[in-house]
């Protein structure tokens, strides 16, 4: 309860002297209905604890001693379907703004703060350049238009053995982010999943490489992985908000994008950040604040978001852009937190 008051004081003051600048906040978080999932990782042993921004007490966030990524970070980007140029653009100016610090505030330099927060057991903290490295495009589905776990990182396996032009290997401080198009279905895809991050096998891609993949659900799931820019088919009359960038799919895939980076950063190996006892699935730092978007979220609620001069729905500021990106867990002050809170 003093929690609540702490948090609505300021939200009531912050009202009044920024009535020209709308906030509002959707339900129901369409997961807390049926059980999906934007992370492979997320579940519900904590209960409301890992879904509202103030509780705290139940969360048992540890460092398990291993490495974090804390030199400048490379994202390797593998483009598997069919993209447009727009689509990508929106992609990378979002990854390209995480270390734009010059970004009016909330920003997503603003949000990678919190990310930056975490240590190795050296006290060293998270790098907070990270950049586009190589891309790769595979417009012609390599490996089908179904991919499962495994075969994620056989894709990944082509592109570093590639004969002409192969993604480096850089398994300190790269990333390789694999994005699927519409078209394309993967393992888990919409019943369980919107992404998920691992590392790959040597004995399957040579190397120990740590790579996430997110997929676009404009066709197959938009109510499920890009809410609230989609709202589920099996709950009527609830409006869906307008994308601050004009592509549904892509707006989903954002946050997705936000979500397994931050974890793959502090978490690359599966043995340092995470709560909970089993590190086979780890509850790590975006899964404790799934569907956090702003002041007051959890539960059924994103919490407090921004609208934009053409009714656009954000929370952070980007390079050209704006985004919406789910918050991540603060382990110093041990609770959800995001550029956009209204009392900080």
């Amino acid at each position: 309860m003093l929690r609540l008051i702490h948090h609505l004081l300021p939200l009531l003051l912050i009202l009044l002297f920024t009535a020209a600048q709308q906030v509002h906040s959707w339900r129901p978080w369409p997961n807390a209905v049926n059980n999906n999932s934007r992370s492979s990782t997320a579940d519900f042993r904590f209960g409301p604890s890992k879904k509202f921004e103030g509780s705290s007490e139940f969360v048992d966030l540890k460092y398990h001693m291993g490495p974090v990524m804390t030199t400048n970070i490379t994202v390797h980007i593998i483009w598997y379907g069919k993209w447009q140029p727009s689509q990508k653009r929106i992609i990378r100016e979002f990854i390209n703004s995480i270390s734009a610090d010059s970004v009016k505030p909330p920003s997503v330099s603003g949000w990678w703060k919190t990310v930056q927060l975490y240590t190795d057991q050296t006290g060293s903290n998270i790098s907070r350049t990270v950049k586009i490295g190589s891309e790769k495009n595979d417009r012609f589905y390599s490996h089908g238009k179904s991919l499962t776990r495994l075969s994620v990182q056989s894709v990944i396996k082509s592109f570093i053995t590639a004969r002409t032009k192969p993604l480096p290997v850089t398994p300190k401080n790269g990333i390789y982010l694999l994005l699927t198009s519409p078209d394309v279905y993967v393992q888990d895809f919409c019943q369980q999943v919107c992404g998920f991050h691992y590392f790959t096998f040597p004995s399957i891609v040579g190397y120990t490489l740590p790579y996430a993949w997110v997929g676009n659900s404009a066709k197959l799931c938009p109510g499920i992985c890009a809410y609230p820019f989609a709202v589920p088919t099996y709950i009527p009359g609830l409006k869906p908000v307008k994308a601050p960038n004009g592509d549904v799919g892509v707006e989903g895939m954002i946050s997705v994008i936000a979500h397994e980076i931050a974890e793959l950063v502090t978490n690359p190996l599966v043995n340092a950040w995470y709560a909970g006892p089993d590190p086979i699935a780890p509850v790590e730092i975006a899964d404790l604040c799934e569907g956090i978007y702003g002041t007051g979220g959890g539960g059924s609620y994103t919490g407090q978001m921004l609208e934009g001069r053409d009714g656009a729905t954000f929370n952070v500021n980007g390079i050209r852009r704006q985004f919406l990106i789910q918050w991540v867990w603060n382990h110093v002050v041990n609770y959800c937190t995001g550029p956009n809170a209204l009392d900080q």
